[in-house]
């Protein structure tokens, strides 16, 4: 993101982003977000706003996410575009990871 600031192609990038049906994001707020970070995700979600769908994938409940932004009031307004308009789902029980890994190891 901060590579295509500087290139001029952020505008681009950002209605590229526009046209993925789904937008999946792994490992969402796994480490705290810088400011520009921050922005750069209201400025994508902002976008895709009731236009495309958006996939968040978190270790963290929805509870613990505004304290990973740096700021609160930018923290409230990713999350508005996020959270009223979601539908949650908690899994429960091991990492698969760590069930199939266990499985696929050998006994030797």
């Amino acid at each position: 993101m901060e590579i295509t600031q500087l290139d001029g192609m952020y505008h681009q990038l950002i209605r590229s982003l526009r046209k993925t049906d789904l937008l999946i994001l792994d490992d969402w707020l796994r480490d705290s977000l810088s400011l520009i970070e921050a922005q750069y995700l209201l400025d994508i979600l902002d976008d895709r706003y009731n236009r495309r769908a958006a996939m968040l994938v978190s270790q963290f409940p929805i509870s613990a996410w505004h304290a990973r932004f740096p700021n609160p009031t930018l923290a409230d307004a990713v999350l508005d575009r996020i959270v009223h308009s979601a539908y949650q789902l908690n899994l429960l029980g091991d990492s698969q990871r760590k069930v199939r890994g266990f499985r696929s190891m050998s006994h030797t």
